[in-house]
């Protein structure tokens, strides 16, 4: 099965900067994460992180953030490689 990865800039809440997400995503999903980026302070976490894994298994991940109250948007440049 052809593996895609997918950047994704993830906006954490106040409420989740303390809490394990990307720890849980790559248990509760058959994804492998990247963290590239992230930024966390008191009130916000901004975190750009790197997904593989089959297409499906992806968009069942980035739901799973999005329910939790995390916005999720693409990475439109190559923030390391640029």
């Amino acid at each position: 099965m052809k593996k895609d990865t997918e950047r994704l800039w993830l906006m954490y809440p106040r409420k989740l900067v303390q809490q394990p997400v990307v720890y849980q995503l790559g248990h509760k999903f058959k994804v492998v994460t990247n963290i590239r980026q992230a930024s966390v302070q008191d009130d916000i976490g901004i975190v750009c992180l790197e997904l593989q894994g089959s297409r499906a298994e992806i968009a069942k991940a980035i739901k799973w953030l999005e329910r939790r109250g995390i916005k999720v948007q693409p990475v439109e440049i190559n923030v390391i490689e640029s």
